[in-house]
């Protein structure tokens, strides 16, 4: 008997899932660049955040009276023309037309007299490891620059953001910069040759896959340009995308590759699935969330109506059910109703805890060294062909 979900209404915006669960802190990314920044304190801890402040592009005044050898010593680092070292205390007036502050206070008194200085200037504060004076913290930092990422704990474990950090460190390749780097000189082009939509959604997707498997070469610009004639010629900027994803159990470690990629690239989610907060964890934070409820059978062209609604202009929109669309006679429906007026449909199937669980370690073996084996037969006729070639 072919699974069925529970069909869907065409409206049911309440209970709506969130887009993003609550946040300690909120993320934001400063630009410093020429704008004043003010270290108060003379201390190693004082001198790091005084070099990150630099090269992030801020002019840095340093009111240290006793500085440290580290204070020094920034006077002899690529970023000397951007830091001042002033041997005085600070005072409230330190704090005038200052985009931060960064202050290793020597007591509570003096980080509270800081707090109602920098309050008083309409300047952030951050007062180094007394996080209670804090208006904005530092996270670890993984640089890839132009892309940035950051990391915080909400001061509650500095060594766990550190490991973390470590960990993306290793999944980022430092070739991503240069990609990133790329992006921006090509953000004017896609601009010109690409339509807004689905054409620059598709480019943007193909980028950033290349960015995250190899490295960049000398040629690329020259080759992500021909990429947008292609997909300009062959991609119809209006055209609506569906994708019904199987969410299986509802483990969202059970998802294919391919349901987390529509999920990231969903402007608009209808879910019908017990399990949905998990999933849709992994869902582009943008996009709108809505439930769905049971309707009749005979109403799935209007399901059809309320897709094609929310793909129109080139959006994507995603339906998350429980189990495999792919053996589902509704899905079969519905794809075909949406299809022949014009909107594209891609069904992605689920994997559930018992499909996953099915083979033992013996049946996972011989799959296994017949895997190996093509792909050894795979290369060797790669081998010649490229020995040929170059005959």
């Amino acid at each position: 008997m072919n699974e069925q979900p529970k069909p869907l209404n065409r409206t049911g915006s309440e209970n709506s899932a969130a887009r993003i669960k609550p946040l300690p802190v909120l993320p934001v990314f400063l630009k410093l660049r020429n704008r004043r920044a003010v270290v108060v304190g003379g201390s190693e801890a004082a001198a790091w955040k005084a070099e990150l402040l630099a090269a992030a592009g801020a002019l840095v005044d340093i009111f240290a009276p006793a500085p440290s050898a580290q204070i020094l010593q920034l006077e002899h680092t690529p970023a000397r023309d951007r830091i001042t070292i002033r041997r005085r205390r600070w005072t409230a007036a330190s704090f005038s037309d200052a985009a931060i502050v960064v202050a290793d206070a020597q007591s509570e008194a003096e980080a509270k007299a800081m707090k109602q200085a920098a309050k008083a200037a309409g300047v952030p504060l951050n007062v180094i490891d007394r996080p209670d004076h804090c208006d904005v913290q530092f996270g670890s930092i993984v640089n890839r620059a132009p892309a940035v990422v950051a990391i915080s704990t909400d001061g509650a474990a500095p060594i766990l953001g550190q490991a973390i950090r470590r960990r993306i460190e290793t999944l980022l390749p430092p070739a991503l910069a240069d990609w990133a780097d790329i992006a921006k000189t090509l953000r004017a082009t896609v601009g010109k040759r690409l339509q807004q939509g689905r054409q620059r959604r598709i480019f943007w997707e193909r980028f950033s896959r290349a960015a995250l498997s190899r490295p960049c070469h000398v040629d690329e610009r020259t080759l992500l340009v021909a990429a947008m004639e292609r997909i300009a010629a062959e991609v119809d900027a209006t055209g609506g995308l569906v994708t019904i994803i199987g969410g299986g159990s509802g483990d969202p470690e059970l998802l294919t590759i391919k349901a987390v990629h529509a999920l990231q690239s969903a402007d608009a989610i209808l879910y019908d699935h017990p399990s949905a907060d998990r999933i849709l964890e992994l869902a582009r934070r943008e996009a709108s969330r809505s439930p769905v409820e049971p309707v009749s059978e005979q109403e799935i062209p209007d399901l059809a109506d309320r897709l094609e609604e929310l793909a129109d202009g080139g959006r994507h929109a995603v339906w998350v059910i429980p189990g495999n669309p792919a053996a589902c006679s509704i899905v079969a429906r519905l794809k075909g109703i949406a299809t022949a007026r014009g909107t594209t449909v891609s069904v992605v199937p689920g994997v559930s805890n018992t499909t996953a669980e099915a083979r033992t370690p013996e049946t996972r073996k011989a799959p296994a060294r017949r895997v190996r084996s093509a792909r050894s037969a795979g290369s060797a006729r790669n081998h010649r062909a490229r020995r040929i070639s170059r005959l």
